[in-house]
């Protein structure tokens, strides 16, 4: 059974986490529980409580956004329902009418999405689910809270009449108004409204003469406000149906009171279903700001918090746009208890309060600030014992509380107790208060609880030095500035830098001296130590920050290198293609230019046309024949290949130009081509070699065909070999 003090939730800050969330409640019932939050006292309900506010957060991410879930609290509509005989009026109905409506809506969508919202579905299904409160309450009532002409029969036929005589009211005040008007009885604003009804302004001097019933004057008494006498009859008979409206109202109101009150569970638990789901929203709201999620919770006893934040201070940062530094605790069975020491100020106690407080949010249904790959389990006590406890109620000194709440400690402390101490055996003379401490520290230990202390005493370092489940720890400061680093390190106890800090804050050098004259040297030196150590774990820190963001920079490059080596493999294949879709349209083209030239010496159609169908039948041969959609699909490749090449050719006409612009600022001397030289063309790749020059063009020699190019096209490769 989980037990957990209100001093544990004090000195933890649980209730403005509670005032947090209650902000983001959109009910007044919402906020109420909010504030009202307490750590589970079974599992069971715990999972469900953790899985339900996480299925909330998801869905601020899909697609199925849970539905308004908003209602005005019907907690006096059903007290009075309860009252047998009484009844509610047109407004409250409207109210019950809309929060069953809100309730069915939302059942329903649970419902239809259970595989996204299981628990959430669950604690909906508990809930009935019916109609016919709003058909009932929707006959009766319209939407604006007011009680419909077809309600009944009764009322129905009563406001006929009363429109009725409504028009007689009007139609008689407008005669004598006209009538009274034209004799010049009538002040300027001619009409006025006194207790709800039409009345004339008169002259007081022509008050008499206007005949009717006088509901009042104004306050000079220059105007008489008249009910003229025609319309008077028919007002009182407006005034007789209003009352019967008002009595058949009423018993509409009592039948339909009495058609709801069997209703009354469920309206309950509308109400508690969708104040619940207003804190379950809440809690997910809060979760998304402070980055919270449900790290494992297992049976085995052990705490891991990766890289876990403070939410309060997290928040507070935020809003000042400064820096949170995350911590990470690991409690196990191998290393139940971490001694933490080091300077004050150095966040030994934000520490102690982030492991705390984020186990008592978390066994109290809601989602906490660290890694994915955090765990833990769930421990029956939290007990604290941080801050100035000084008792003025029972005029006990910070001491003697302190021994009394570490007597409760001894009492309740076992195997599934995580204590949290903060400045352990202080309050006394050091070398007594830590004695005593050591003696309770043991005795913690062997009862295998779970806990962290921060101190100052150098015995219980020692002591976390030689337990072997048991750890010391330090908070990392900077050698040079003494500024905390804030960095929780395991494994070495902290140096309280008592000498440095006073140093730093301008204590003289020689009181300094004087100071460590007066304590034993073997201290001195054992401090000395460890903050050596400390300096040296600082030193390493930063070596091995620099590394990391080193290799981060390498990994960058490479990736830059990779990116840049994959464009130019991918513009060289393009290149690649068209130099050989180039290569064969060059080879088809002099077969053609053959063909021309014998053509051309014989005449001979039938041997041209045999030999053309003999080059179509040759290329045909090496084409698949494909399927019309193959054939598109072929096509569009063909069309990206050909666009890529477009890029390629003209990023090379671009480098081309540069190279030729440069060239012009210092031209090269053309070389003299003969025959046997081997050259290109000035835009090729291709190299050939000289078989004969005539007026200014060479024949090229390529191997498989050749080709006549004009001399100012063509540049040297090689030139021929001297025989």
């Amino acid at each position: 059974m989980i037990s957990i003090t209100e001093k544990t939730l004090h000195d933890l800050q649980f209730p403005t986490i509670l005032e947090t969330v209650s902000e983001a409640c959109v009910t007044d019932m919402g906020k109420e529980k909010a504030l009202g939050i307490k750590p589970f006292r079974n599992k069971e309900d715990l999972m469900d409580a953790l899985s339900q506010t996480s299925e909330y957060v998801s869905s601020f991410q899909n697609n199925n956004a849970i539905p308004n879930h908003g209602f005005e609290p019907i907690s006096h509509e059903i007290k009075f329902l309860s009252i047998e005989d009484s009844f509610l009026d047109a407004a409250s109905f409207r109210k019950i009418s809309a929060i069953s409506e809100t309730s069915n809506l939302l059942i329903q969508f649970l419902k239809k999405f259970d595989d996204y919202y299981p628990k959430l579905n669950m604690r909906a299904s508990q809930v009935g689910f019916t109609k016919d409160i709003v058909t009932k309450i929707d006959v009766i009532v319209d939407k604006y809270g007011e009680i419909k002409d077809t309600a009944s029969i009764e009322l129905q036929e009563i406001r006929s009449q009363m429109n009725v005589v409504r028009t007689k009211v009007n139609q008689s005040f407008g005669q004598a108004l006209a009538s009274y008007n034209g004799l010049g009885y009538l002040d300027d604003i001619k009409e006025s409204i006194v207790e709800n009804r039409r009345v004339l302004a008169v002259l007081a001097m022509y008050r008499r003469k206007v005949k009717g019933s006088i509901l009042g004057s104004s306050k000079t008494g220059s105007i008489a406000f008249i009910e003229p006498e025609a319309t008077l009859k028919f007002s009182r008979e407006l005034s007789n149906l209003e009352y019967e409206e008002k009595r058949e109202i009423e018993k509409i109101l009592r039948r339909l009171s009495d058609d709801i009150r069997p209703y009354l569970e469920i309206l309950i638990q509308y109400q508690d279903f969708l104040s619940d789901v207003d804190v379950v929203c809440a809690k997910a709201k809060y979760a998304q700001r402070i980055n919270g999620l449900l790290p494992k919770i297992s049976d085995e006893r052990r705490l891991y918090f990766r890289e876990a934040f403070h939410p309060i201070l997290y928040l507070t940062n935020k809003r000042k746009q400064a820096v949170t530094y995350p911590q990470t605790f690991e409690l196990s069975q191998g290393s139940r208890i971490i001694v933490i020491s080091g300077p004050n100020a150095g966040g030994k106690t934000i520490s102690l309060k982030t492991v705390g407080l984020l186990q008592l949010m978390l066994q109290s249904g809601m989602l906490i600030p660290v890694h994915e790959r955090s765990e833990t389990f769930l421990f029956d006590r939290i007990m604290t014992d941080i801050g100035d406890n000084q008792s003025i109620e029972n005029h006990l000194s910070t001491y003697s509380y302190r021994l009394k709440n570490m007597n409760y400690f001894l009492r309740k402390c076992n195997d599934k107790t995580l204590f949290l101490i903060d400045e352990f055996g202080t309050g006394s003379d050091p070398e007594l208060g830590g004695a005593l401490a050591e003696v309770f520290l043991e005795e913690f230990y062997h009862r295998e609880a779970f806990g962290i202390i921060t101190t100052h005493y150098a015995n219980l370092k020692i002591l976390a030095n030689e337990m072997p489940n048991m750890t010391n720890a330090n908070m990392l400061f900077d050698e040079k500035s003494l500024e905390p680093m804030y960095k929780l390190v395991l494994g070495q106890a902290g140096s309280s830098f008592t000498f440095e800090v006073a140093q730093k804050n301008g204590i003289p050098y020689g009181l300094i001296n004087r100071a460590k004259k007066k304590i034993e040297g073997g201290k001195v030196r054992f401090d000395k130590t460890i903050a050596n150590l400390q300096k040296e774990r600082s030193k390493l820190e930063k070596t091995s920050q620099n590394l990391k963001e080193e290799e981060t920079k390498a990994r960058e490059e490479s990736k830059k290198l990779e990116d840049t080596n994959s464009r130019i493999r991918q513009k060289l294949e393009s290149y690649q293609e068209l130099y050989d879709a180039n290569q064969k349209t060059i080879y088809l083209g002099q077969k053609v230019e053959d063909m021309a030239d014998k053509y051309f010496g014989n005449k001979d159609k039938k041997l041209l046309i045999g030999e053309f169908l003999k080059m179509v039948e040759i290329e045909n041969s090496k084409r698949k024949k494909l399927t019309p959609k193959e054939k598109k699909v072929e096509q569009e490749k063909k069309q990206e290949v050909i666009q890529e090449v477009k890029v390629v050719v003209e990023e090379i006409r671009q480098e081309k130009k540069e190279k030729k612009k440069k060239e012009a600022v210092a031209p090269k001397p053309k070389a003299i081509l003969k025959v046997g030289d081997r050259v290109r063309m000035l835009d090729g790749k291709a190299i050939g070699s000289i078989d004969a020059i005539e007026k200014n063009k060479a024949t090229v020699n390529y191997g498989l065909f050749t080709s006549k190019v004009s001399l100012d096209e063509l540049e040297l490769v090689e030139a021929a070999k001297k025989k």
